[in-house]
C-alpha cells in the first residue's frame, strides 16, 4: 500500500486515501476468495473499478502477507495466509457460537449447524449432534450446497430480504430430512444461519423459536 515520507520534504498521505486504499485491498481479497477459479488483474480492475497499475499496487501486501498468490498463469488466488487467519478466528467460534449449537442440539434432539455464505453456497462451519437420541442425521462441517435449497441457505436469503423468523424445508438437500434454520444478523462482513436437520418432522413453532435464540445469540457473541 502507498505509504508517505513521515520526515523532510515528502507528504504522508491522508487519512482518507489510507482508509480508501485499505477498503480497495479488502475488497480485493473478497473478490479473490469469491472466485473459485481465480481472478486476472483486469478482471479485478474491472470490478473494483480502478485502473490495473491500482490492483498491482493492492496484490503486493496482500501477497507479501500470504492472503493473496497468483497461480502459474498468473491470475489471483487466496493464499495459505488465510488459513493462518482461520485457525486463529476457531477460538472466536468456539466461545461464540458452539455453546450456542450445543444448547440448539439439545433442546430439539436434532443435528445443530451454523452455516456461512461462501459465494452462492452454503458452508457448514461448525455442526454439534445431539447427546440424549439413538438416531439423528450425520452432518459434516465443511458440506456445501446451493443457498437456493435447504432450510439454512434459505434463510440466508431471507434475511437479506430483512426477515428474522425462521424457514422450513422438508427433503431438499437429502429425501427424508427435515431442516429448520434462521439468519445470523448483526456481524458485519458475514452471512450465516444457524439450523437443525432431523429425520422427523420438527415441531414447527417450538424448534423454529428455539432456532431463532440460538441465531440471536450467536449474532450477539460474534458482532
Amino acid at each position: 500500500m502507498e505509504t508517505g515520507v513521515e520526515s523532510g520534504g515528502g507528504t504522508a498521505p491522508r487519512a482518507g486515501e489510507t482508509a480508501q486504499t485499505l477498503d480497495r485491498g479488502l475488497r480485493l481479497l473478497h473478490l479473490v476468495a469469491d472466485a473459485p477459479g481465480g481472478l486476472t488483474v483486469t478482471e479485478a480492475a474491472q470490478r473494483l473499478g480502478v485502473a490495473r497499475a491500482a490492483v498491482y499496487r493492492l496484490v503486493g501486501p496482500l501477497t507479501e502477507h500470504g492472503l493473496v498468490r497468483r497461480d502459474g498463469g498468473g491470475r489471483l488466488r487466496l493464499g495459505v495466509g488465510v488459513l493462518n487467519l482461520a485457525r486463529r478466528a476457531q477460538p472466536l467460534l468456539a466461545e461464540g457460537a458452539l455453546p450456542a449449537l450445543r444448547r440448539l442440539a439439545e433442546q430439539t434432539g436434532a443435528t445443530a449447524h451454523l452455516t456461512v455464505v461462501e459465494g452462492s453456497e452454503g458452508v457448514a462451519l461448525a455442526v454439534v449432534e445431539p447427546s440424549w437420541t439413538a438416531f439423528h442425521v450425520a452432518y459434516r462441517t465443511g458440506s456445501r450446497h446451493p443457498l437456493e435449497l435447504g432450510a439454512a441457505g434459505r434463510a440466508v436469503l431471507a434475511g437479506r430480504a430483512g426477515s428474522v423468523g425462521p424457514v422450513s424445508t422438508a427433503g431438499e438437500l437429502q429425501p427424508g430430512a427435515y431442516g429448520v434454520a434462521a439468519p445470523v444478523l448483526g456481524v458485519p462482513g458475514w452471512e450465516a444461519s444457524v439450523g437443525v436437520v432431523a429425520l422427523a418432522p420438527l415441531a414447527g413453532a417450538t424448534v423454529g423459536a428455539q432456532v431463532v435464540a440460538a441465531a440471536k445469540a450467536i449474532g450477539r457473541a460474534l458482532s
